[in-house]
């Protein structure tokens, strides 16, 4: 009997680790979607112009979804990328969103002053940016940085 308990102790304490851990786990498909359109916002930034696509017009955006986790992938008109979770069957990620941000040396690219020029860096998941997910459940990669 005492075995028993143990294990059903342990059971306890790992089930909410497990489920956090398998959160997580998907949402490096949210992450993916959101990577998909790193290149063209590059592409944009480096090609020049006088101005950005505007929102939306980015070449990457998908209104549906895309996948069982991705809900929608958006764009402003800077090419900050913002990408909709769900299928989580969790409240504080499905409809959140997960951001990621064109950086121009440290700071975040802006398409009125920044055409021409390489983007250097992305900041991803960052709240300042409008992430709303909340961070445990983005990967190491993924928390503001």
């Amino acid at each position: 009997m005492v075995v028993v308990a143990i294990i059903g102790i342990l059971a306890a304490v790992a089930y909410p680790i497990y489920l956090n851990y398998v959160k997580r786990t998907r949402m490096s498909e949210v992450l993916l979607a959101l990577s998909n359109c790193r290149t063209p916002v590059a592409e944009v930034y480096q090609s020049g112009g006088s101005t950005g696509p505007g929102a939306g017009n980015w070449g990457c955006e998908v209104t549906g979804p895309s996948s069982r986790y991705v809900q929608s992938i958006a764009t402003d008109p800077n090419g900050k990328i913002i990408a909709m979770a769900q299928g989580f069957g969790d409240s504080a990620i499905d409809g959140k969103v997960v951001t990621l941000v064109p950086l121009v040396g440290s700071a975040a690219a802006n398409a009125a002053t920044d055409m021409g020029k390489a983007v250097t860096g992305w900041r991803c998941g960052s709240l300042a940016d409008g992430t709303t997910i909340p961070a445990s459940y983005l990967p190491a990669s993924c928390k503001g940085a």
